[in-house]
């Protein structure tokens, strides 16, 4: 019998399935303190909590675990292909310039945020912002401004260029992991309380609601009783769908590499666009765009959209898992650091949604577009209609163009904060 903790990943997502029917299964619940609970805590941030206690408590090893990595290869691009299958390209492109905006700012804040975040820090501690050559707190902190204007691609570039000392890499990493997912966990928190958020912020929402209206109305017109037929369709479509990207998705980021030093060179600005993930992602949002053009489109009335949010779910899951509680406070100096850093990204996008009445949804998504890349931005704008999850995707694309360039500057700006 397997001890704790748990490494097989059979019983790791049998536990996260688990923890995603108690969720569900008590959310729909007439018991007066669940329908309580859940009227301030939204059912995707307990989809989120949950596995996190899991690997916190030592009951799993997310380390040993590989379904984060075939939620986000296999489920993510599916999800994307079915989420984006009954896109209207037009409505989109009537939400305005306001999503830019906020992805910009949140972009800003973070530039920004590094080295405000060294100079307060290095008053009351200053041994943690002190060390010299390339143990120095700022390149590890390039890394991590690298993850959160971008991702893991952008990431790995900046440890390329500033060479930080791959033995305290780790500790980097606990750093982003924890301080983004707590983040990401006030931002799911904030979905409950949209419309007030939104009353507060005086947002126009009209071009979101009409798009949430025009999609619904679209899914009643095509609705039916899904039959096994339709069910095998859009498996076809999803997973033939996540080959292809896979395929291609690969074939660009290799070709690219192979014929563009300004790529293949990790120390230039735009190594990133050779990341697969990337151009996975990229195609596997061609691929559900393209099939919107289709009579495709009309698996919208079987159940296209939840199948992928059934994907999407298993993703915060295994995100959730990746979250452990336990080592918030493992290195309180950096921990520091990394907490008034994203409060200052917050702290902007609040202040620009506020002058230019913009709603929660493109703070929470443009946030998210930068700090969770790929993986998180479309969890978070699906949550909000299924019809937004594009908006996230395209967002988040965007992040890993202007990610490299925008962590090297906040490298530099770190570099001067420290040696001030």
């Amino acid at each position: 019998m397997e001890q704790l903790p748990f490494t097989d990943d059979t019983v790791i997502f049998s536990l996260l399935c688990f923890c995603l029917g108690f969720v569900f299964f008590t959310a729909s619940s007439k018991v007066k303190f669940w329908k309580k609970f859940y009227s301030v805590v939204p059912t995707v941030l307990m989809c989120y909590l949950l596995p996190a206690i899991l690997a916190s408590t030592g009951i799993v090893d997310e380390k040993a675990s590989k379904t984060y990595f075939i939620a986000s290869r296999y489920l993510l691009p599916a999800a994307l292909i079915l989420m984006t299958l009954s896109i209207d390209l037009k409505a989109i492109f009537n939400l305005g310039s306001k999503a830019l905006i906020m992805f910009l700012t949140g972009t800003l804040g973070i530039i920004i945020g590094g080295p405000i975040a060294i100079l307060i820090v290095s008053i009351f501690s200053p041994e943690t912002v002190g060390v010299a050559g390339f143990d120095a707190v700022w390149r590890g902190l390039a890394t991590i401004a690298g993850s959160w204007i971008g991702g893991g691609a952008n990431q790995a570039a900046m440890l390329e260029v500033f060479q930080f000392n791959q033995e305290k890499y780790g500790g980097m990493v606990l750093i982003d992991i924890v301080v983004a997912n707590v983040w990401m966990a006030i931002i799911l928190l904030g979905i409950g309380k949209t419309k007030k958020i939104d009353k507060w912020l005086q947002a126009d929402t009209s071009s979101i609601e009409a798009l949430k209206v025009k999609v619904t109305e679209h899914t009643k017109k095509i609705e039916r009783v899904t039959s096994l037929h339709d069910i095998i369709m859009l498996l076809f479509y999803a997973f033939f769908g996540v080959g292809l990207a896979h395929f291609f998705g690969h074939y660009i980021a290799e070709f690219l590499e192979a014929n563009f030093e300004v790529i293949r060179n990790k120390e230039k600005i735009l190594s990133s666009l050779g990341s697969k993930f990337l151009w996975m992602v990229v195609v596997a949002t061609a691929i559900g765009i393209g099939l919107s053009f289709t009579k495709a489109k009309n698996y919208e009335g079987a159940v296209a959209s939840k199948i992928g949010g059934v994907f999407i779910y298993i993703l915060v899951a295994t995100i959730g898992m990746k979250m452990d509680l336990g080592r918030v406070m493992e290195n309180p100096g950096l921990i520091a650091i990394g907490f008034i850093w994203i409060s200052i990204h917050a702290g902007l996008l609040i202040l620009v949604a506020k002058l230019i009445n913009a709603p929660y949804f493109f703070l929470a998504v443009g946030s998210q577009a930068n700090v969770g890349g790929a993986a998180s931005a479309p969890v978070v704008a699906a949550e909000f209609h299924p019809s937004l999850t594009s908006v996230g995707i395209l967002l988040a694309v965007f992040g890993y163009v202007v990610g490299t360039a925008g962590a090297y500057i906040c490298a530099l700006l770190m570099e001067v904060a420290a040696t001030v």
